[in-house]
């Protein structure tokens, strides 16, 4: 065998760059829980980075592991620092860096059984334990997927392919939801061949919630059009501002008419975890489906989201794979070959982080975190509101604030656009932005159970900095 393979393949060079690594990773955690932790994004403008990590590439085999490893530490958003209020994605459990490891070290995936032993059995425990969690009945099942777009996808197919729908309707399939829907849903519908005008965007209210009264008539318009309404999606919660939708009133209609009921509980559906906070979600346990995503308030990396259905009336071979090459049996379910049931075919043991977590440290973790995460947003949404020259788009429902400057004078768009810049550019605090009712707003989403009033008292006063220098101009 050649050198490099077998230095590659060393364990003993593993075992002293694996300590280095991780010595790197808890210094890290250290900086990020100091009172001072640094910037949370150093910007650079994509072409420099491209740049750099281009001269980085040709610059040969001679850099060390771990002079790598600060570069791209150096070159990366900080999520576990106290200024990461961006994204929906999870500020990571220090647990999951090791079931990464792990996982990568065993490259088990849930394909066929043998080849994910441990992976489709915890995706079975975890699924049951979610089931019940969300009311479901004793024996719906699911599984993980790669992602919330992709467990859309894999619920709405589900959907069309359960109810019965010829091939030759396919043309004619319709889909309800919110028009503050995430936009994984349309690509979805789009993905199976569903035309823009058959995916029937929902109006919302002053909550921006769908407005579950016209719900009857849009139904009704659809019909006439010779649309087959096979399923109606809830938002719980939407991605934009946080809005939860009135589930019940949807449950109630898609039983009325024989509808699928889909929830996409990718970022919100945590709460049902918190007694504080889960009534948002009564109705969900009516659904015929929902996703969670464990990539966001659960605390794990990404991509890893669950696809959970109620008994109801979901075919079983709703994929009918046929692959003699994987496994002799085409027929039955056999929910310990997870191919049969999902898009992906080598799909890597992810579950591995939840079942961890959930093994453990028990519900109560994720009760804490999201009572924290929801807790902080509504502080902050109180403390912008408390402030003369700032308002926020609604209370929110969630963790999720939208939130603006209002100048005495001057666009309050551009100034705003202006302030989300100089925020990105001084990157202490890392803040997003959206549209609410065609204004520009920033958007905060707390994610880190760390960030504190202090925090968010800093984050403000940066803010109304980047504003008098805007007003100034």
């Amino acid at each position: 065998m050649d050198t490099m393979i077998r230095e590659a393949y060393s364990a003993e060079a593993f075992e002293k760059d694996a300590k280095r690594v991780m010595d790197l990773i808890g210094e890290q955690m250290k900086i990020s829980q100091s009172a001072e932790p640094g910037k949370t994004i150093c910007w650079m403008a994509p072409e420099d980075q491209l740049k750099y990590w281009n001269n980085d590439f040709a610059s040969g085999q001679e850099t060390d592991l771990l002079k790598l490893f600060e570069d791209v530490i150096s070159h990366a958003i900080k999520f576990h620092n106290k200024g990461y209020v961006g994204h929906q994605v999870a500020v990571t459990m220090p647990l999951t860096v090791l079931t990464s490891a792990l996982m990568a070290y065993l490259n088990n995936c849930t394909t066929v059984y043998e080849l994910g032993m441990a992976g489709n059995a915890m995706e079975k425990v975890v699924i049951g334990h979610m089931a019940e969690k969300f009311g479901y009945n004793k024996q719906a099942t699911g599984f993980v997927v790669s992602g919330g777009s992709m467990g859309n996808l894999t619920a709405l197919v589900t959907a069309r392919n359960s109810l019965g729908i010829e091939e030759k309707d396919y043309h004619k399939l319709a889909v309800m939801v919110s028009g503050e829907a995430h936009y994984s849903v349309e690509r979805a519908a789009k993905i199976m061949g569903i035309s823009s005008e058959n995916i029937i965007k929902l109006p919302v209210n002053e909550r921006y919630a769908v407005r579950t009264e016209l719900l009857e008539q849009y139904y009704s318009q659809a019909v006439s059009e010779g649309k087959i309404v096979f399923c109606i999606v809830g938002c719980a919660c939407t991605t934009s501002v946080g809005a939860y939708d009135d589930l019940e009133a949807m449950a109630d209609f898609a039983e009325k008419y024989g509808i699928w009921f889909h929830v996409d509980g990718a970022h919100g559906g945590a709460v049902v975890f918190s007694d504080k906070y889960k009534h948002p979600v009564k109705g969900i346990e009516r659904s015929d489906s929902l996703i969670v995503d464990f990539h966001k308030m659960m605390m794990v990396p990404p991509l890893s989201t669950a696809v959970i259905y109620n008994t109801g009336h979901r075919k079983i071979n709703e994929f009918s794979p046929k692959a003699a090459y994987l496994w002799q049996d085409q027929i039955s379910e056999e929910w310990y070959n997870s191919a049969k049931h999902t898009f992906e075919c080598t799909k890597p043991i992810t579950v591995l982080h939840t079942y961890a977590i959930m093994r453990l440290y028990g519900d109560e973790i994720y009760r804490e975190n999201v009572d924290t995460l929801y807790d902080l947003g509504k502080e902050f949404a109180g403390m912008i509101e408390a402030e003369d020259h700032m308002e926020t788009a609604m209370e929110p429902s969630s963790n999720i604030v939208c939130f603006r400057y209002v100048p005495e004078k001057g666009d309050a768009d551009q100034i705003n656009k202006k302030i989300a810049d100089a925020l990105l550019k001084d990157g202490t605090y890392y803040v997003v932005s959206t549209a609410v009712g065609g204004k520009f707003f920033l958007r905060a989403t707390f994610m880190n159970p760390l960030t504190d009033r202090e925090n968010m008292k800093e984050l403000i006063e940066i803010v109304k900095r980047a504003a008098r220098e805007q007003e100034e101009a």
